[in-house]
């Protein structure tokens, strides 16, 4: 590794000890990284001193940011950061904001002055966010005012608003040299809450930033300077990150970023704004078929899908009805961005299609002995990213023999193709959101009617799967409807609320095994 040039060792003093991380490749000219990175240069910077500062670079339904608009505003956040707040490099950053250019902003201005990233989802409750917070060892946080009130009883140091930033950026310089992070220091940490319910911190250097862009988005999608970026998933998430801010910036072109995207605003917006490229879900491409929705989709050229399988009866019928190429793929918040997709080219309907370049991946059985062709096992993963857990001993059951195991199960076919069979644990993947089963019973065991619960993916037309809760109640409770609807807005009051269970069934006992675990496939 390079020497780190934060002053705040933390994230390095976190990171999976040497023999416990993967194999990384550097298989690509593209990924050959100076010792010296930060990834706010080749995004932003570098278009600047290109002489491409008067084209469109980020905008919502109501702004328009130029390049040169854009720095201006990150290099003003960049100095307020440094200057007021006392922000070190290596300092552990909380952004909580719905999508918007200011969330670009601040996102890169943390970026830039050497500070480490942790965004956060807007739907997070305070318990959740106040886990986050402790595990990170976060020292600053910047907030949507409108978001503030969760954020309140964490008890963060510095926590500055949006309304406050916005008035007191204007007193701050518009020049900020981006400060010189080695190309393994620390960039972000992203959250994601794994099986268990309790949350596990991604860290991503400044090489992984660009590596995403280098190889999924260069080398599959192949944008131009033309094209204009849009879609439905956070910033906070790592599939938002790449499809609505690197991936665009990284190329020179513009993104459309929506505070909220459900597919009849996404159709209007992709309609008043031209937009090219969309990242969302499936569940969302399948209401976009709709007739009245159709017709606003022309501009399309790519329609990427993320964050669930794409069932093969969506990606035929767009197919068949739309101009744009749907490009299938699969990613992980652990190696931050998508690994295995469709080309455009000579893809089959049904297949995930093939590595990405710059990407390797094998079939496994449990015991790690590689799998032939046809022959369904565990997906492993390696390449210019991977996993690295904060301070996590699941680290070594995330990574085994250098590999990224993504707890997905494939097979793969004679021509290379990859094909989707299902997950290899209790995630409930949602229109696109990941949930946990155990941390949903977690909030239903806090209600004092529940004595026990189990939670489960149930099948659902619209949204894939959907959190369906077991009940057992306490004596002397008696079922209702009403108490249906209570336990599920006290979940939502809980937990961040798309979470809540669609479903409730009640029941007098958990089916168990002989060792007193639940039975979840019985209850599936």
């Amino acid at each position: 590794m390079n020497p780190t040039a934060h002053t705040d060792s933390f994230t390095r003093d976190n990171l999976p000890p040497e023999d416990q991380r993967p194999v990384f490749l550097n298989t690509l000219p593209a990924l050959e990284f100076p010792a010296v990175l930060n990834c706010v240069d080749p995004l932003l910077d570098a278009h600047i001193l290109k002489g491409r500062g008067d084209r469109p670079a980020v905008r919502s339904l109501d702004e328009r940011w130029t390049y040169s608009e854009l720095a201006e505003r990150v290099n003003r956040i960049a100095n307020l950061l440094v200057e007021r707040e006392a922000v070190k490099p290596g300092n552990r950053v909380l952004m909580r904001f719905p999508n918007s250019p200011l969330f670009a902003a601040c996102y890169l201005a943390v970026l830039k002055c050497g500070a480490v990233a942790v965004p956060t989802m807007p739907l997070l409750r305070a318990r959740e966010l106040e886990t986050i917070a402790d595990k990170a060892q976060v020292s600053h946080a910047l907030v949507d005012s409108a978001l503030s009130a969760e954020l309140e009883a964490v008890g963060v140091p510095r926590v500055l608003e949006s309304d406050a930033l916005m008035a007191a950026m204007q007193d701050y310089g518009t020049e900020f040299d981006a400060f010189p992070t080695a190309s393994d220091d620390v960039a972000l940490i992203a959250f994601t809450s794994g099986t268990t319910g309790d949350p596990k911190g991604c860290m991503h250097y400044h090489s992984d930033v660009i590596a995403m862009c280098a190889t999924f988005s260069e080398r599959v999608l192949k944008p131009t300077a033309d094209d204009v970026f849009i879609g439905s998933p956070p910033l906070a998430f790592t599939f938002g990150l790449g499809g609505l801010l690197t991936f665009p910036l990284y190329a020179g072109a513009s993104t459309v970023l929506l505070g909220s995207a459900p597919p009849p605003v996404l159709a209007d917006a992709i309609e008043a704004t031209g937009a090219t490229i969309c990242f969302t879900a499936p569940t969302a491409y399948k209401v976009l078929l709709a007739e009245d929705l159709l017709g606003k989709l022309g501009s399309l050229r790519i329609a990427v899908s993320a964050g669930e399988h794409l069932p093969k009866p969506i990606y035929e019928e767009w197919s068949e009805r739309m101009q744009a190429t749907m490009i299938d793929g699969i990613g992980a918040t652990e190696i931050i961005h998508i690994f295995l997709s469709m080309t455009g080219d000579d893809d089959v309907a049904g297949s995930t299609g093939v590595p990405v370049p710059g990407y390797e991946l094998a079939i496994f059985d449990e015991q790690m002995n590689e799998l032939g062709d046809d022959a369904e096992g565990l997906l492993g993963v390696r390449g210019p990213t991977g996993c690295k857990y904060l301070a996590d001993d699941r680290q070594t059951d995330y990574v085994r023999n250098g590999w990224n195991l993504t707890g997905d199960r494939f097979k793969r076919d004679a021509d290379g193709r990859y094909w989707y069979v299902a997950r290899n644990d209790d995630m409930i993947i949602c229109s696109g959101y990941n949930i946990s089963g155990p941390e949903v019973e977690s909030a239903l065991l806090g209600h004092g009617a529940v004595r026990e619960c189990a939670v489960v993916a149930a099948p659902d037309s619209e949204r894939g799967h959907v959190p369906k809760a077991f009940v057992v109640l306490a004596a002397g409770q008696p079922p209702s409807d009403a108490l249906s609807d209570e336990l599920k807005q006290f979940v939502k009051d809980t937990i961040a609320p798309f979470k809540y269970p669609r479903h409730i069934e009640y029941i007098d006992e958990l089916p168990r095994t002989q060792t007193g675990k639940i039975k979840r496939f019985a209850l599936r």
